[in-house]
């Protein structure tokens, strides 16, 4: 038996070990230092890897990028106070992205709280319903038995029924003395040896998904449609071979990790509004949607008939909120869709071939020396595409370029962007988690104010494990997403020309390589996308920054023109078959979807006060 506090923080390792747990993040504390020593005598003795970070929003969010990359609990350890609140915003996103992500929060004995006592406060609770579950551990528990059910959450399967994966809290009271007896050292290595015995043979490989069961074609009596799929963030390739099974034609956002196949159309978006588009009848949603604007006006459209499929339960839906019916497998999927109308996908193929032609010639005839967004995103894609490296989507306008420029394809590399919640924070570090727990090389493409937002976990202590990781960074000194947004049309007006560049465009003089530097990363900084394909040619070994400096000035303009560009190529290839844009369809066409109309109209005419809005 060791001191009462070690003796708790060895106990609790041990039951998170056997959940699945194999990363802690450290931050230092007092309070928390029994965890600490435990997590110490685990590492040492192969059970556990430890990661120590000095800022807690930073380990929170590296233990989140390891869960990601690895589907296995990640653990962020911290000391009681504001070391806590600290964590929220990972939490939030876990929340919402079903991550598996573990907090041990160090906290004051019971005696202690109310009193005013130095960094005591409520912590118990402290991140609400943002945590599939919570424990208070106070001194003198059974922890094995107060951790039963919890730790299941982290997967979804909780005390409370099925839910999806994600964070839980775990807040142990400690009491002093607070660091290991001579007698203690030891048993605690005795300890972690039988530890990393059991996590050595234990074949658990973590918490997944739900499988969804295998994509079948319709049933031959399913009809024909002109629908869609849509497949937002963590649609997963199910979603691909869905619509290739179906004839369907494919919009994939990047993180979807769905983007590929012959049906996946590259820039879609830029088709929503077009005569195609406009003859879309049904859309299945597949994972969910964050990115377009012109998604979600097509989801909206009264005219177009809507459905989700989801076959677990998801952490960012509440049951009547949104218009789709749900369907709860892909037989219901595809009785729903049905098969794709005739010359359906290859008008829509046709189409995003020549969007994403337009695309590249516009972007090709940039002069050289001068990066644009896209080009930048689509050099970036095609180099993880070439050599495997995992890509991690900063939020704002780098996934969006994304979106637009990345061309669908074979060997589409695999996307982990924080789209539960979309922020910016914490983008460095969920990179960096990500390359420590996948085991594969990392590249990040982020913005300026993505990089300076989350800088400080480029610090790494002496003896930490570094990363292969290349971060790509576009530097537009600012805030360039605004200005594609209406605040970039008033800022064209004299009026507000100055207010819009000062609360949106938040213009900054900071040297990206200067940071590096003090922080001792690499750095470079590449003038125009020839540079930035040399940069990206050679392999990803250790961290280092690559910096493209672009002009967001000329944001509206660029985009105005890739819509013009899109529009002509389009039309000039006449790929809209004349059939699918007019409605005059063959008789065997009409037949087929009458046919279809019939066996489907529990689907499609069941009025729309009785749908899942």
């Amino acid at each position: 038996m060791t001191t009462p506090s070690l003796d708790t923080a060895r106990t609790v390792l041990e039951e998170l070990v056997a959940a699945g747990m194999r990363h802690l993040v450290v931050a230092p504390g007092s309070r928390s230092a029994p965890l600490a020593y435990a997590a110490a005598a685990a590492q040492a003795a192969g059970a556990l890897e430890v990661h120590v970070r000095v800022d807690e929003r930073g380990a929170a969010f590296t233990a989140l990028g390891i869960a990601r990359s690895t589907g296995r609990p990640a653990g962020v350890l911290t000391t009681s106070g504001t070391a806590v609140g600290n964590l929220l915003p990972a939490v939030l996103e876990a929340d919402h992205a079903e991550v598996p992500l573990v907090v041990l929060s160090a906290d004051r004995p019971p005696e202690l709280r109310g009193t005013g006592a130095n960094q005591t406060t409520r912590q118990p609770g402290i991140f609400g319903d943002h945590v599939r579950a919570a424990v208070d551990l106070l001194p003198g528990d059974d922890v094995p038995a107060r951790l039963s059910g919890v730790l299941a959450a982290l997967t979804g399967r909780g005390p409370r029924g099925s839910r999806p994966p994600g964070p839980i809290q775990l807040n142990v009271a400690l009491r002093e003395p607070l660091h290991p007896a001579p007698e203690d050292g030891p048993v605690l290595a005795a300890r972690a040896r039988l530890l990393a015995a059991r996590a050595g043979a234990s074949t658990d490989p973590g918490p997944s998904a739900v499988a969804a069961g295998p994509v079948r074609a319709p049933l031959p009596d399913a009809g024909t449609a002109r629908s869609v799929v849509v497949a937002g963030d963590g649609a997963g390739p199910d979603a691909a071979r869905f619509a290739e099974a179906c004839g369907l034609p494919l919009l994939a956002e990047p993180s979807s990790n769905a983007r590929s196949g012959p049906h996946a159309v590259g820039a879609y978006r830029l088709l929503l509004d077009s005569p195609l588009g406009r003859r879309i009848e049904r859309v299945l949603l597949v994972g969910r949607p964050t990115l377009s604007r012109p998604v979600g006006a097509l989801l909206a459209r009264e005219d177009v008939a809507t459905a989700a499929v989801r076959p677990v339960p998801v952490a960012w839906y509440e049951p009547g909120r949104r218009r789709e019916r749900v369907l709860s497998n892909w037989a219901e999927a595809a009785a729903f869709t049905g098969r794709g109308a005739p010359g359906w996908a290859d008008a829509w193929r046709e189409a995003g071939a020549a969007a994403d032609g337009a695309v590249a010639r516009l972007l090709a005839a940039e002069p050289p020396g001068r990066a644009t967004g896209p080009a930048v995103a689509a050099a970036v894609w095609e180099a993880c595409r070439r050599d495997g490296t995992v890509l991690v989507a900063g939020s704002s306008n780098p996934v969006r370029d994304l979106d637009l420029a990345a061309r669908p394809g074979p060997g589409s590399p695999l996307v982990l962007a924080n789209r539960g919640l979309a922020g910016i924070d914490g983008t460095v570090a969920t990179a960096t988690g990500a390359a420590l727990g996948g085991g594969r090389p990392v590249r990040a493409l982020l913005g300026d104010l993505t990089f300076l937002h989350d800088v400080s976990s480029l610090l790494l202590g002496p003896g930490e494990r570094e990363p292969d990781l290349q971060l790509v960074v576009l530097n537009d000194g600012g805030g360039g997403i605004f200005t594609t947004l209406e605040h970039g049309a008033l800022g064209e007006q004299e009026e507000y020309r100055a207010v819009v560049e000062r609360f949106f465009g938040t213009p900054h003089e900071a040297r990206l390589d200067a940071l590096c530097a003090g922080y001792g990363v690499a750095h470079r900084r590449a003038a125009g996308v020839a540079e930035l394909e040399q940069a990206l040619a050679a392999p990803v070994r250790g961290r280092s920054v690559v910096e493209v400096v672009v002009d967001r000035r000329g944001l509206r303009d660029l985009h105005a023109r890739v819509r013009a560009a899109v529009a002509q190529a389009t039309a000039e290839a006449a790929v809209q078959d004349t059939a699918l844009v007019t409605g005059q369809g063959t008789a065997q066409d009409t037949a087929q979807g009458a046919a279809h109309a019939t066996a489907q109209g529990a689907v499609q005419d069941t009025p729309r006060a009785a749908d899942e809005h």
